[in-house]
């Protein structure tokens, strides 16, 4: 934890700018943090060469010295599911700004929360507009020829809605692309036309043939498709029938999700369903390949995922406050039940670090034991073996925190394989 009697001397890292951008190709050892291991928090130097850990607590062999003393050092956070990106894209309803200059600033964010590996959630829907397959092509595309200039890991989920069989070449180009994405399941469209006398959390199957289907001109179904409506840019009318157009390929659906998944499973991406509400739900889309469960949506849910061995994802913006803003199970009880593997940033990059300090105060938890949920546990349901541990033969995504004791903990330094990220001291800066 944090020293704050270090913070009011003006305590900052040991760090110079004109040679950051060496730190990646020139061996450094970090000293006087407390280490978040995988077994446990202890005052250990670490070594970093070439973009890996190299050595716990040996020799400096000449190596250059960061100071973290008063620090928390950790494994730099990974994202298995986050959407915030959208805001850089659109930060008011309808109000574009160029996909490059939005994924840049995406980046910084990234770095500055800790996170050094993110999957973005990427929506490909028939919907036009912010989450239009036009619009997931040009990020992807972005995203590529970013590369170079990108600080951490931006990678893509392809959040697949289901329904829009549109997407399915951008699905394989990207599947056949060299940094391999993951693919969601989403059926947003049978929730959109779900009954409104039967609980979103409790819904039957998706595919179940007696699909409780609401009356499309009620005024409340109405009402509640105008957000839907503005932000695709059409009209109440002009949304709901192409809702009633996309709906007409609902016997198709099943076919086309086996044939997609088929594809992934060869291709090695890790695959996922979004807002399981039923054992059966979850059953299905395991037989298709995908072992996440992703936002299960009850508790019998997410006990039949953790009986049949799937990773488990709840969000982070949940366990920060305290529960879910639409009634599904809370993250904190979640986790204290053994039924949460993995926490997501969701619509809130901070909120990956805040949860894990208030579930360290709510469930008296201590690092070693919460960390694994930000960072080896997706790393290992993301088939990402280089990552997520503080341990010789890692890759060095590393996050330099200040915690003041009972206090709210900020990232400070980010390493992603070996160079520096970001950067942000209290007084007294980089010297």
């Amino acid at each position: 934890m944090y020293n704050n009697s270090a913070a009011q001397k003006g305590h900052s890292v040991a760090l110079d700018m004109k040679t950051d951008s060496r730190l990646a190709d020139q061996p450094f050892v970090i000293e006087g943090a407390d280490v978040v291991l995988p077994d446990r928090v202890a005052r250990v130097s670490v070594r970093v060469e070439a973009g890996q850990i190299t050595d716990i607590d040996g020799a400096r062999h000449g190596a250059r010295v960061i100071n973290g003393a008063g620090l928390t050092l950790a494994p730099a956070l990974i994202d298995i599911h986050g959407d915030a990106f959208e805001r850089q894209l659109m930060p008011r309803q309808g109000v574009f700004f160029p996909t490059e200059s939005a994924l840049l600033e995406t980046d910084r964010q990234l770095a500055s929360n800790g996170i050094a590996t993110a999957y973005h959630a990427l929506t490909l829907s028939w919907e036009p507009g912010l989450r239009s397959v036009m619009q997931g092509r040009a990020i992807v595309e972005a995203l590529a020829a970013l590369g170079p200039r990108l600080r951490v890991d931006n990678r893509v989920q392809l959040r697949w809605e289901t329904y829009c069989f549109e997407a399915l070449d951008l699905i394989s180009d990207a599947l056949a692309g060299p940094q391999t994405p993951a693919l969601a399941f989403n059926d947003h469209t049978s929730m959109a036309l779900l009954d409104a006398s039967v609980p979103l959390q409790n819904r039957p199957f998706d595919h179940d043939p007696a699909f409780p289907v609401t009356d499309l001109t009620a005024p409340r179904f109405l009402e509640k498709m105008k957000p839907r409506a503005k932000r695709s840019h059409l009209s109440v009318e002009d949304y709901v029938a192409l809702l009633q157009d996309v709906w007409a390929r609902r016997s198709e659906v099943p076919g086309v999700m086996a044939r997609v998944a088929q594809t992934a499973a060869k291709r090695g991406a890790p695959m996922l369903s979004h807002d399981d509400s039923q054992v059966e739900t979850r059953s299905y889309y395991r037989a298709l390949g995908a072992g996440i469960s992703e936002f299960p949506m009850n508790v019998a849910v997410a006990q039949a995922a953790r009986a049949a061995g799937d990773f488990i994802v709840f969000g982070a913006p949940n366990a920060l406050r305290g529960g879910s803003h639409i009634g599904s199970p809370g993250s904190a009880d979640m986790i204290s039940a053994g039924l949460c593997d993995i926490l997501a940033s969701d619509y809130y990059y901070p909120a990956l670090l805040l949860a894990i300090a208030r579930l360290q105060k709510d469930l008296g938890w201590g690092l070693a034991q919460l960390w694994p949920l930000v960072a080896q546990n997706p790393a290992r349901a993301l088939g990402l073996t280089d990552r997520g541990v503080i341990a010789q033969g890692q890759r060095a995504d590393l996050v330099l925190i200040e915690w003041p004791e009972g206090g709210t903990p900020v990232a400070r330094v980010t390493w992603a394989a070996g160079a520096l990220a970001y950067a942000a001291l209290p007084s007294g800066g980089l010297v």
